[in-house]
């Protein structure tokens, strides 16, 4: 019977043109299974086939587990110390075995055993032609719609299967069965049914394919794409850069008469492209992703990694664009948060951060609103930076002397340390819940206790808004800070 059996699996292995090892598997997974049956609870069963002789042995097994976890599954797991009275130098996460009477092939459920072995022979089959797919190296898939699958569109090539999500279609394109389509391979999930093959159309990752399959220059290694912003079926931006002085960047991804921007953009059903020049400096980066809008000024303010673009009246419109799309997409593609305002509101904005800072060295350095002023003119926003920017460098201030300097950064450095000692302070006043809330920082939590917020409900209490003004972070940080805040309101009602 068990030379029968081996003569099966190598029958078995050859029709499929599936590894021997690989059936033999799938039987010894079936005898398991049926073994199972015998056993009340969640019992482990592993059966081992020699493979030369085709004799079965079956044991069943216990998981060690470390002895101050428990024991969740007691039908399959052991704690340390009871499986060291067993085997003397078993660790955690090891098995201790008991060899079992193996279940007559006989008596197997022919037809349970026979679904289990097909299945992993498919399953075996499936991810071998999958593996000689992904082998190729191709980043696009190229294939002809199959069919529609819960709003999902299952693509085919060859004997290979892709699902593009709605989610990752091109908004108002209308895919119909038999259409060629083309789209990036985002991930390959072999838990999924059928396509395990996950496309995406409005990833920005297929935008950069597509320009480098269009030009040469980039495989060349002439070019390079270092960012993409899309709005997909609508409007993308891509930085290039050159890296030799002799090809022009823009000139050549748009091509002869736009042909290989056009090819890109006929491909993305008419999804208009903007091409900017990548520059290392920030603020010259950003001013081209902004393009065509001209802009008057920009500062950079790094802690916040923001920058407050100043454009004119004609230019406003233009910058921020339908919907606030350019301003969205050049904010996506330099990484930078981008503030347009036109020339007032530059101006009022920074007259109110001249008196606040004016108003925090006039307090913290006890001086007047004269040496204050200079202090600002001369570029100083901050206590840090008064105390510890290179001496040199002030001295150079005409209205200052060697000892007003000296003083005024023996000031800086004791009200930063009473601020510090005062931040450590309100951080201990902070309950234990609130500290222990990931995400929060002791710089938040000092900032949250200068407004009144001691505890995790005082926190969960608030709105977005009142979060943001307290702590200065972004809209989508503080709504998750929040909800964070408010998760043992749940998980209680639910205990």
């Amino acid at each position: 019977m068990n030379r029968e059996l081996l003569m099966l699996v190598d029958a078995i292995s050859r029709e499929k043109n599936v590894e021997r090892d690989v059936v033999i598997g799938a039987v010894e997974a079936a005898l398991a299974q049926a073994t199972k049956k015998l056993y009340e609870g969640e019992v482990d069963i592993r059966v081992s086939i020699d493979r030369d002789s085709g004799e079965y042995e079956t044991f069943r097994r216990w998981l060690v587990v470390p002895d101050d976890a428990g024991l969740q599954n007691p039908d399959a797991e052991e704690m340390l110390m009871d499986a060291q009275e067993r085997v003397a130098d078993v660790e955690v996460g090891e098995y201790i075995e008991e060899q079992i009477e193996s279940l007559p092939i006989g008596r197997i459920g022919a037809m349970a055993a026979k679904q289990v072995i097909l299945q992993k022979i498919r399953d075996a089959e499936r991810e071998m032609l999958l593996n000689e797919f992904m082998a190729r190296g191709e980043k696009i898939f190229v294939g002809t719609v199959k069919r529609m699958d819960k709003g999902d569109i299952i693509c085919e090539s060859g004997r290979v299967e892709g699902r593009l999500r709605r989610s990752e279609m091109i908004p108002k394109e209308n895919l119909r069965n038999g259409d060629r389509v083309r789209a990036m391979i985002m991930d390959v999930d072999l838990t999924l049914r059928g396509a395990p093959i996950i496309l995406s159309r409005s990833a920005p990752e297929f935008m950069i394919e597509l320009f480098r399959q269009e030009v040469p220059e980039i495989e060349q290694g002439l070019l390079e794409i270092k960012s993409c912003a899309r709005d997909a079926g609508s409007r993308a931006k891509i930085a290039v850069l050159s890296h030799d002085k002799r090809v022009d960047p823009i000139g050549t991804c748009v091509g002869v008469r736009g042909t290989r921007v056009n090819a890109v953009t006929n491909e993305l059903a008419g999804e208009r492209v903007d091409i900017v020049l990548w520059s290392e400096d920030p603020a010259q980066f950003v001013i081209g992703a902004l393009a065509p809008a001209n802009v008057q000024s920009i500062v950079v303010d790094e802690e916040k990694h923001a920058m407050d673009v100043v454009v004119d009246e004609e230019n406003l419109a233009i910058a921020i664009g339908r919907g606030g799309q350019n301003v969205r997409l050049a904010s996506d593609l330099t990484g930078w948060k981008i503030n347009i305002m036109d020339a007032a509101e530059s101006a009022q904005k920074q007259a109110e951060e001249t008196t606040s800072i004016r108003a925090l060295f006039m307090e913290k350095l006890d001086v007047d609103e004269e040496i204050a002023d200079i202090l600002i003119e001369e570029g100083f926003s901050s206590l840090e930076e008064v105390a510890y920017v290179p001496l040199q460098e002030m001295l150079e201030i005409e209205a200052f002397d060697e000892d007003t300097v000296n003083e005024l950064r023996a000031r800086a450095k004791d009200a930063l340390l009473t601020m510090e000692i005062a931040r450590e302070e309100s951080v201990e006043d902070a309950s234990q819940d609130l500290r222990d809330l990931p995400g929060l920082t002791p710089e938040l939590i000092a900032k949250l206790a200068d407004a009144g917020v001691h505890t995790r409900d005082d926190l969960a209490d608030l709105a977005t808004d009142e979060l943001t003004d307290i702590t200065g972070q972004g809209a989508e940080e503080a709504t998750a800070l929040i909800m964070k805040a408010r998760e043992h309101w749940f998980t209680a009602g639910q205990a």
